[in-house]
């Protein structure tokens, strides 16, 4: 059984459930895609075939052989120099940082001149 609240006596009544029909609920409307605003003819990639162009040549095999390589180098430092600079720079940084968070609390926990 429905119930519904009756605007005259603040109280919950019976309602047959025909009656229903909560706020903000619509009667169901079978969806329809909206208009392509800005259509553009596309090219599927069933329609390509089996040639797609890349922006690059596919490296992967080339890094996988680099990075799989048992050389004892961490895996975030095997590219080289740039990769040392950006490791070092990052801890670094992390040190510094935490270094100054140590200060801040210290000079936060002094007590201040009254």
């Amino acid at each position: 059984m429905y119930y519904r609240l009756n605007g005259v006596t603040q109280r919950l009544t019976g309602a047959p459930a025909n009656a229903y029909n909560p706020q903000g609920l619509r009667p169901s409307v079978p969806p329809v895609s909206p208009p392509a605003i800005f259509a553009s003819p596309t090219k599927l990639a069933s329609e390509a075939g089996g040639q797609v162009e890349y922006m690059g040549p596919n490296r992967v095999q080339e890094m996988q052989k680099l990075f799989q390589k048992a050389d004892g180098v961490p895996v975030h430092l095997k590219r080289g120099l740039i990769d040392k600079l950006l490791y070092r720079t990052t801890m670094g940084l992390t040190v510094g940082g935490a270094v100054y968070c140590l200060v801040a609390l210290y000079l936060a926990a002094q007590p201040g001149n009254k």
